[in-house]
Order: C-alpha cells, then structure tokens, then sequence
C-alpha cells in the first residue's frame, strides 16, 4: 500500500510519469479493435442482439413454488401444448422458473399455464401469466433511444459552456459512445438480454464516464491555464501530466465503485435470481471499467490533439522546446568539455 501512495505521489508531483498522450496512436488501436469486435462479435457469434420480452414482445409464465427447476420440464410443458413454440427458460431464485414465449393465444396461454402447473405439480394459482405486446415493446425503444440523444445532447452543451470549448465536449461525447458501444456489445457477445434494466443501467454508466471525464478534464484546464508563456511544458505535456495526477483517484473510484455493483451481481444473478438486479448491475459493471479506462486513454488523448493544431498551442509548444533545447546546450558543452 505504501508502495502504491508513492506510486501516486510521484505521479502527481511528476517525478514519474507515464506518456499517456504520446501513446495515444496505440490507446485509439486499441479502442477500435474493441469496437470492432463490439460491433461485429454479435452478429458473428449469435446473428444479432438478443433482446428482452419488452422489447419484442410475447408471454411470460413464472411458476413459484416448485420443487425442481429443470429446464427441460418447461420446455417439454409447453412444446406438449404449442410444438413450435422456441420457449426461453430461466430459474427465479431457489424455487421458481421463468418462462418466455412468442406471443399466444388465449387459449394457448391457457393450456401452457395448465401444462406447466401439472408438470411441476403445484397449484394454478402459482402459475403467473402476463403479457407484453410489440407494440409496446417498440414504444421503449424509442423512448430509450430518445432518452439518450437528449443526455448526449444536453451534456455536451453544458460541458462546452463549463469548459468555454467545444473540443473538451467532443472528446467526452466521443468516449461516452465508446463506453455506450462496447458495453452493449459484451451484452451482444455474451448473450446477456437487453432490457429495460439493462438500457438503464447504460445510461447510469453514462453518467459515471462523464463524471470521471469531468474530474480529468478539470485538472487538465487547471494545469494548461496555468501554464505561462515561461512554461517549459508543451500543451500535450501539460496534458499528460493532468492525467497522471488523477491516475490514481480515477482507480480509486473505480474500484470502490466496482466492488458493491459487483456484490449487487452476484447476489442478483446467483443467490436471488433477480434479473433486473443482474441486468442493471452487469451493464455498471462493465461500463465502470469501460468508463475508467477511456476517460484516460481516449477522451484527455483526444482533446490533446484536438488542441495541438491551434496557432496559439504550436506557438507555445515551439517556444517551449526552443527553450529547453537552449536550457540543455550549456550542459552538454560542459560535458564534452
């Protein structure tokens, strides 16, 4: 541990320093593999997203109560009554069973209802059916998706007024749509349902990068406006540094905030068998790592050389090594002398 405090102290008072911005053809290498895979892994390996009833649409039947929670007794219960019928079965904590079907008649809602009971052996009544139509489920994609160009939208506005550039804005939006893409992609992958819970969880993720970002890019404006025209920093200098002082708090954060999430899943996923909790606490999970690590190695890279183009920035910078390079001459003439 006290290592570590070293670690960061040096990294703060810049007696270490890791070149983060310099790398950073190496950091968007690899952020766009990761997208790549995020984008094409789905379709490759399962043909496509895999979305929750509310979304698609169809019958629920949850059966509670029971003393064994195979599979193959639901999936047999409703093939006996719908043969074509493609059912998804989940398990709901230690005694019950999660059914999903394509929409149903009544009369096949019905006799589902009645096969799963028998197959089973508990009561009707501990058979629960409900039923979501398309309809609706095209109503919350829409919303959701409405929901997260206004948050886009409005965070990029509020961020380019706080900061008084636009540039700091387009960096953090470009990494909050990494953070959105890759996270939805290991749900894609994995096979994990998107639903409700999950599209929430995305945009609490959001607002967790865009937090992180903020901080960085805080310390970034502090340091470069700091920066006189005697500095013997370069503007992507001024950056890094920025950067490695704020290392260290932005994997402190991440783990005292990956910790609980991850409890969350766990108990969610394994010990209750809630799914909103595994579907709200996956989708943090993920995107908190997700976050962390483009919050470092894209957004403050990005707006770095977003910056580097400017008159004012190459002025500097070239006055800058000009006067470093005039700082080191005497010492190497001392050297060979």
């Amino acid at each position: 541990m006290a290592s570590f405090s070293k670690f960061g102290n040096d990294l703060y008072t810049g007696a270490r320093s890791l070149n983060i911005v310099g790398r950073r053809k190496l950091w968007y290498l690899i952020a766009g593999g990761m997208i790549l895979i995020a984008l094409v892994g789905p379709f490759l390996l399962r043909g496509g997203f895999v979305f929750g009833i509310e979304f698609t649409g169809g019958s629920e039947f949850v059966v509670s109560q029971t003393s064994s929670q195979s599979e193959t007794t639901a999936v047999d219960a409703v093939s006996s009554v719908v043969p074509n019928a493609v059912p998804k079965v989940s398990t709901v904590g230690t005694d019950g069973v999660r059914v999903q079907t394509d929409q149903l008649s009544e009369g096949e809602t019905t006799g589902v209802r009645d096969a799963l009971a028998t197959a089973y052996n508990v009561p009707v009544k501990e058979v629960a059916t409900s039923f979501i139509g398309a309809t609706w489920g095209q109503d919350i994609t829409g919303q959701a998706l409405r929901a997260l160009v206004v948050f886009l939208v409005l965070a990029g506005i509020i961020m380019a007024i706080y900061f008084r550039t636009w540039k700091m804005s387009v960096a953090a939006m470009v990494a909050l749509l990494h953070d959105l893409v890759i996270t939805a992609g290991f749900y894609g992958i994995t096979g994990f349902e998107i639903t409700p819970a999950a599209v929430i969880g995305f945009l609490t993720i959001l607002g967790y990068s865009l937090y992180d970002t903020v901080v960085v890019f805080d310390k970034i404006r502090e340091n470069t406006n700091f920066d006189g025209s005697g500095s013997s920093r370069t503007f992507s200098e001024s950056v890094n540094l920025a950067v490695n002082q704020t290392l260290v708090r932005s994997i402190n954060t991440s783990v005292v905030a990956a910790l609980p999430v991850a409890s969350i899943l766990f108990i969610g996923a394994f010990v209750l068998g809630a799914g909103t909790l595994r579907d709200i606490s996956l989708a943090l999970l993920i995107g908190i790592l997700v976050g962390t690590y483009s919050t470092i190695f894209i957004a403050s890279p990005l707006y770095a050389q977003l910056r580097n183009n400017e008159d004012a920035i190459r002025k500097h910078d070239k006055k800058a090594l000009a006067a470093r390079a005039k700082a080191s001459a005497p010492a190497a003439a001392s050297v060979t002398a």
